[in-house]
């Protein structure tokens, strides 16, 4: 079993809700700043207050839907972490689908499976990604000597002992 080195689960929802928010603040601020400039008239006094206005109206609803996908989201990790008694990367698939059914549960049970299916497939590749990485790292350092160590004083690569003017002979005798 991986551990992750977490906070506990009632501060890790206020965390993530928070990050989620914050990414939604960011990106939804570019996007609708983006979008507001490209569909202005022509001129740029015209792009900027267009720019300006999608930000102003637009950004702040992608900000609390992020939140609240965050907050959900980490919830129901934190709800499967307890059910299950271990934290490993299929707790975030399942929280990933069972967001997405929740969050599209007003539209009826055919947009919850496909808003499940979404949220699941998209959690397994973030979580693939991850594991893919860290495999992927960990096997980079494996074979790699210590970085304090001078290989000059190491010694021959044959066995033997070195000489006694070899400068790693006093690792030797």
């Amino acid at each position: 079993m991986e551990e992750y080195a977490r906070e506990p689960c009632p501060w890790r929802i206020v965390d993530d809700c928070g990050g989620a928010f914050t990414m939604g603040v960011i990106g939804g601020g570019v996007f609708q700043a983006v979008k507001g400039f490209r569909n202005a008239p022509v001129g740029l006094r015209h792009k900027l207050r267009n720019s300006v206005q999608a930000l102003r109206l637009q950004a702040p609803q992608i900000q609390g839907s992020f939140a609240v996908w965050g907050g959900l989201f980490s919830t129901i990790d934190c709800g499967l972490v307890r059910l299950r008694g271990k934290e490993d990367p299929w707790n975030s698939i399942t929280s990933g689908a069972l967001t997405g059914a929740v969050l599209a549960a007003r539209s009826g049970p055919l947009a919850m499976v496909g808003s499940a299916m979404m949220g699941g497939i998209l959690l397994a590749l973030i979580e693939g990604v991850g594991i893919l990485l860290t495999r992927y790292t960990a096997q980079q350092f494996r074979n790699a000597p210590p970085f304090f160590e001078d290989p000059s004083q190491l010694g021959p690569k044959d066995g033997s002992s070195p000489a006694p003017g070899y400068p790693g002979y006093q690792q030797f005798h």
